[in-house]
């Protein structure tokens, strides 16, 4: 980024609980227009609670959260969405009774200020087996056809930034390398990515920059390069 730029998230000093019990604890990092980053770490650290924070599904006690340097702390979830977040759910949470063709067009916004526009041609074209499948119901589409139908779902809500939790969980090693080839093309477009997943060397390949994340702070951020070569050290911290 160019100094004196604005990232496009802004993730500070955020803590967040779920009744009485706490999940963060002062977590904070940034995310930098055209950057894909990771959020690291064993299940249960808080990944997914900063998540559910960014999207608006859970409203953080302290701290704050802006987007394009706009504060989006609690906002509602569609407000949230509409500012350029679109979101890939752990669970993938597609429309069982809606057609493939049914679930795409029921999130479609426009991006504001015209340019270049997702459309259903265009996620036909980056997942083939979508167009395949475009009258089928969500419930009767494989795990695999489902998330690719979650990630052209929050695509054609024409966001800014990108955000999966979970990207690849359970999948075949073929879908997989599928999805992957997928982020791998959203990011040379200049998507912003923000990438929870277990599968660390696809990671390693793909990200500028990883957070790793324990007990509901970041506790080490940088980059493939840096990951990689205190990987060992690091093993602690990403039970995988």
């Amino acid at each position: 980024m160019m100094a004196g730029a604005t990232p496009m998230l802004e993730v500070n000093g955020i803590d967040a609980c779920y009744g009485a019990s706490q999940a963060l604890f002062g977590m904070s990092f940034e995310v930098d227009s055209g950057q894909f980053v990771t959020l690291l770490g064993r299940n249960g650290m808080g990944k997914s609670t900063t998540v559910k924070a960014i999207v608006g599904l859970i409203a953080p006690v302290r701290g704050s959260i802006r987007f394009a340097g706009d504060s989006i702390h609690g906002l509602a979830p569609y407000k949230i969405a509409r500012a350029g977040i679109g979101l890939v759910p752990e669970g993938r949470q597609i429309f069982p009774n809606l057609t493939v063709r049914e679930n795409l067009l029921a999130t479609a916004r426009k991006r504001p200020g015209g340019g270049p526009q997702w459309t259903l041609q265009k996620i036909y074209g980056l997942f083939p087996r979508l167009a395949e499948r475009a009258g089928n119901l969500g419930a009767n589409l494989s795990g695999g056809e489902q998330q690719m139908l979650a990630i052209g779902r929050a695509l054609m809500t024409n966001p800014s930034l990108l955000i999966l939790d979970e990207a690849t969980e359970g999948l075949a090693p073929l879908i997989r390398a599928e999805i992957w080839q997928c982020l791998a093309e959203l990011k040379s477009m200049g998507l912003t990515i923000v990438c929870i997943d277990k599968n660390l060397n696809s990671l390693l390949a793909l990200a500028d920059r990883h957070c790793i994340i324990e007990k509901g702070k970041v506790v080490w951020t940088g980059t493939s390069q840096q990951l990689e070569a205190q990987r060992e050290h690091l093993q602690t911290y990403l039970g995988v």
